[in-house]
C-alpha cells in the first residue's frame, strides 16, 4: 500500500515527525557511560506516553522477528546495527550507539535514527562511518522530490556509501510510512537512477541509510531480533521520515532547534 496524504494529515504527519525527533534529542542528552538500553527504552516509553502518542514497537512482530519486539526503542551498540533489543548491559565510553524510534501519533506515523558515540572516546573509523551515513542520508533527501523515483534516491545514497568504501546491505533499507510504519515503496540504499515508483506530492517516506564497516553481511542474535554484521565490525545508521511535497523533500524528524 502506497498512501498519499492529504493537507490535514501532512500536518499530523508534521506534529509526529517533530516528537520523534524532540524524544531522540531528549534520549542522547541523558546517554552517558554506565547508561544501560533498558534504562533508554524505560526513558522513551515514558516520553512517547506523555505525550499521548503509541510506540509502533511494543506490539511489532513481523516475519522476520521473534515477536513482538516488546520494547518502546531499538537500541543497537557497535556491532548492532539494526532492530537492537534494549538489555541490561551499561554502555562504555566510545560504544557507538544507535537508537531508532517510531511512534503514531494522531494516526500518522513517523520514524527516525541516530548514531552516536557515548562519552568522550572516539575509536578510530566510528567518526568517519556515523558521517558517512550522514551524508548519504543528506543526498538521499535531496533526491527526493516531484517527478524522481525510489531509484534516484537510492542511487544518491549508494554513491555516498560506496564512495566511503562500505559495502551496502540489500536485505533492509527506507519505506514508506503513513498511517502504519512500514509500507510500500522500499527504498535500497543503493539503485538505478530513473528506476522505481515515481514520487507524488503527499507521500511520506522514512529514508535510512545504513553501514557496517567491512562486510554486506548480517547475523541475528539469539535474542531473534538484534541484526549484527558478521564480521563483528562497527556500524551506523541514519535515518529520517520526509514529506514529498511540490518543492522537494520536507524532514519532519528533525531535532529542535536550540
Amino acid at each position: 500500500m502506497i498512501e498519499i496524504l492529504s493537507t490535514a494529515e501532512l500536518a499530523r504527519a508534521r506534529a509526529t515527525g517533530a516528537l520523534v525527533g524532540t524524544i531522540l534529542h531528549t534520549l542522547r542528552s541523558r546517554v552517558v557511560p554506565g547508561t544501560t538500553p533498558l534504562d533508554i527504552d524505560r526513558w522513551a516509553r515514558e516520553l512517547i506516553l506523555d505525550a499521548g502518542a503509541v510506540s509502533c514497537y511494543v506490539d511489532y512482530a513481523p516475519s522476520f522477528g521473534r515477536g513482538p519486539f516488546g520494547h518502546y526503542i531499538c537500541t543497537s551498540v557497535n556491532d548492532a546495527v539494526l532492530h537492537g533489543m534494549p538489555h541490561d548491559v551499561a554502555l562504555a565510553d566510545g560504544d557507538l550507539l544507535t537508537l531508532d524510534l517510531a511512534v503514531t501519533l494522531d494516526g500518522i506515523a513517523a520514524d527516525a535514527a541516530i548514531s552516536f558515540l557515548v562519552g568522550d572516546a572516539r575509536p578510530a573509523g566510528s567518526v568517519a562511518l556515523i558521517d558517512a551515513t550522514e551524508r548519504a542520508l543528506a543526498a538521499g533527501i535531496a533526491a527526493a522530490r516531484p517527478g524522481a523515483r525510489i531509484g534516484d534516491i537510492s542511487a544518491a545514497i549508494g554513491a555516498v556509501l560506496d564512495s566511503a568504501g562500505y559495502p551496502i546491505n540489500t536485505e533492509f533499507g527506507g519505506h514508506g510510512i503513513g498511517s502504519t510504519m512500514h509500507q510500500d515503496p522500499h527504498v535500497p540504499n543503493t539503485g538505478r537512477p530513473g528506476r522505481g515508483y515515481p514520487l507524488r506530492p503527499g507521500m511520506l517516506l522514512a529514508l535510512e541509510p545504513w553501514a557496517m564497516a567491512d562486510t554486506d553481511r548480517l547475523v541475528t542474535d539469539a535474542d531473534g531480533w538484534t541484526l549484527r554484521s558478521a564480521t563483528g565490525a562497527r556500524t551506523a545508521h541514519s535515518e529520517h521520515t520526509v514529506a514529498i511535497t511540490e518543492d522537494g523533500a520536507e524532514v519532519l524528524t528533525r531535532a529542535p532547534r536550540g
